[in-house]
């Protein structure tokens, strides 16, 4: 929603403090690789390897007045309690900052997940024998690019679509009013009440 708001070319402030936050915020609603690789650099983040209290530092001597959002004390947010609790316990727990350590385990998840990402471009989500004989990563993978909207699938959706692959279903509901379906090997997503988007075809 936030970006939706902003001009396409919009640079955000977020920094290596932020990205931490992401991590963890992502870790703790289940997210997969992808999700541990937080936010992807590039021209839109333009100080994201910056700490924050280097920014504040850098505006403090530059005389530029520094705007604290107070909804980012507001405990109601995972991600405020992320900041002000859980990263404190962690340093206090392993004695060190752990921000580093968390930045560097995203920029780890992100080089994985895109080498898998591209080996999955191979499958095609569509064809059930592939799925099934697909090693497991990709196959979640290409289903996951397949149902991609404006968010992507959870794992649970993900993980019925691949029994429906496997013959163990011969439907199953993936969210906002679609099914995947399963004819002569192979799977079609479709709304409910209407024609498949992609048609079945014969082997």
């Amino acid at each position: 929603a936030r970006y939706a708001a902003l001009p396409a070319d919009v640079l955000t402030g977020h920094t290596a403090d932020d990205q931490a936050e992401t991590l963890l915020v992502n870790l703790l609603r289940g997210a997969a690789s992808s999700g541990l690789s937080a936010m992807r650099p590039g021209v839109r983040r333009p100080i994201l390897a910056l700490r924050r209290h280097e920014t504040e530092a850098l505006c403090a001597e530059l005389g530029l007045t520094v705007f604290h959002d107070p909804s980012n004390t507001d405990p109601r947010h995972m991600r405020n309690r992320v900041r002000h609790e859980l990263i404190p316990l962690i340093a206090d727990i392993s004695q060190r900052d752990p921000v580093p350590v968390l930045v560097r385990q995203t920029d780890i998840a992100r080089v994985d997940a895109d080498f898998l990402d591209d080996l999955a471009t191979a499958v095609d989500p569509r064809d059930a024998r592939a799925l099934v004989a697909a090693p497991i990563a990709l196959a979640r993978r290409a289903v996951r690019r397949w149902l991609s909207g404006d968010h992507p699938p959870d794992a649970a959706t993900v993980e019925r679509v691949l029994a429906v692959a496997r013959g163990e279903a011969s439907r199953t509901d993936v969210g906002e009013g679609q099914s995947v379906r399963r004819s002569r090997q192979r799977l079609t997503l479709s709304f409910q009440g209407r024609a498949p988007t992609n048609p079945v075809t014969s082997e």
